[in-house]
């Protein structure tokens, strides 16, 4: 049974702390284990990389076979059916769409000072993306992050996407070929990344690595960090679904367990303003759960890590979304705008009841990569911005140097810095001359 809360319990917001605190996880400790294929791979390059998955993903490889063919690419991507490249046809455009729109534009100006400043904005030079492997991999992810570092302008892509025992989703590869992707290479784990990171004599190194992975994959993306930018270290996925007593409980119920069968540390929440609504849904999960192909991980989810709030108001349930700040967050009111306006903290906002979360996941446009664990607090989804890097531009005239440079000499005076001081000064004594 999930979680009931009601913000007219006297022991409320210690019931409520509890629900946010509480550990979704419980992750062995593999900091030490990925530390040290890390510096294998460093140390080894390719032979580190062949050893590690020959050991963990039960394939044995060859520098030449580490990527695929194009002949083998064509082959899987001839295997997929007419509806599923449809319907990645279609995601990839209308992906593609949305984050065109994110493009930033260069800015240039003349201060009154008579300085001219701006910036410009360019993309990094490489990307890695990581795709979970087998056959259990997902192709709507490869459109989520290759597409927007397509658009950024991403020179080289590629893709690391583990295949245990040979298994190929056929689908992963046509949704890297809609993408733009240039490489993909049929290994994962830790490995990969830091094969992406640091480079073999076959894999070129990138400047940055995306995409969803284990424990092992999160652990390594930590500790490259740095050394190549990532997007985020992703827990797992969350929903929270805010309703009123307008609603079909078996909608809501569906929408709470299209987060609950992604993993067993999945979160979904409820709040509503109806006890009839919260009892009627609770009983739609129980009864929907049974035709579920992964009734056994969402009925662990939702038993474990669920929960159904009661509120007085709409008020009450944006101030508990602010804190919760959700990955996902549905918004199934009379007037999902005006409660939305009232929301500062979610990773993706689903507006009004005929707007299910999945759509995000798939075909709506917007990115599904999203801030988990209260960090929408801090962070956006992942956007064409996160392939791109904004260079400064300034330039002074010799009267805006007079005008400015003595503060600047002053500022280097007070923070000990005499050559900083020195390299201003220099030029206003030539000024003076």
């Amino acid at each position: 049974m999930p979680k009931y809360l009601s913000t007219s319990d006297a022991d409320f917001d210690a019931q409520f702390d509890a629900l946010l605190t509480s550990k979704r996880e419980d992750s062995p400790d593999v900091d030490d284990a990925v530390a040290g294929i890390i510096a294998d791979v460093r140390a080894r390059g390719d032979d580190a990389v062949i050893e590690l998955t020959r050991r963990f993903d039960r394939l044995t490889l060859t520098p030449d076979t580490l990527a695929f063919t194009e002949d083998e690419i064509e082959a899987q991507c001839a295997q997929v059916p007419p509806a599923e490249r449809a319907a990645l046809d279609l995601a990839a455009e209308r992906i593609r769409d949305y984050h065109r729109r994110q493009l930033p534009e260069d800015a240039e100006w003349k201060d009154d000072a008579g300085a001219t400043l701006g910036w410009r904005w360019g993309p990094v030079s490489a990307a890695g993306l990581y795709v979970p492997g087998g056959t259990a991999s997902y192709p709507s992810s490869v459109l989520m992050n290759a597409i927007p570092a397509k658009v950024a302008g991403v020179e080289r892509l590629v893709i690391t996407a583990p295949t245990p025992g040979g298994a190929v989703n056929p689908l992963v590869l046509y949704a890297a070929r809609l993408a733009g992707v240039d490489t993909v290479y049929r290994i994962g784990g830790a490995q990969a990344i830091a094969a992406l990171a640091y480079g073999t004599s076959t894999i070129a190194p990138v400047d940055k690595i995306t995409g969803p992975g284990n424990a092992y994959v999160a652990a390594a993306k930590r500790r490259v960090f740095g050394r190549v930018g990532i997007d985020m270290i992703a827990g797992p996925s969350e929903i929270l679904v805010i309703a009123d007593a307008d609603n079909d409980p078996d909608w809501i119920a569906l929408d709470l367990l299209s987060q609950a069968e992604h993993d067993e540390s999945a979160q979904s929440i409820l709040i509503t303003t109806s006890p009839e609504m919260g009892a009627a849904v609770a009983e739609s999960v129980n009864r929907l759960l049974d035709g579920l192909e992964r009734r056994e991980i969402a009925a662990a989810s939702w038993r474990d890590n669920g929960a159904i709030i009661e509120v007085g108001n709409l008020g009450e349930a944006a101030a508990l979304a602010d804190q919760i700040a959700p990955e996902h967050l549905e918004l199934c009111v009379a007037n999902p705008d005006v409660l939305a306006a009232n929301i500062q903290h979610a990773g993706a906002m689903f507006l009004g009841k005929w707007t299910p979360e999945a759509i995000g996941d798939y075909v709506g446009g917007p990115n599904h990569v999203l801030p988990t664990a209260r960090s929408a607090r801090f962070s956006s989804g992942l956007s064409a911005l996160d392939f791109m890097k904004r260079t400064t531009m300034a330039r002074m005239t010799p009267g805006a140097l007079s005008a400015v440079g003595p503060a600047a000499e002053t500022l280097a005076a007070s923070e000990g810095l005499g050559a900083h001081g020195a390299s201003v000064r220099a030029r206003l004594d030539r000024l003076n001359e």
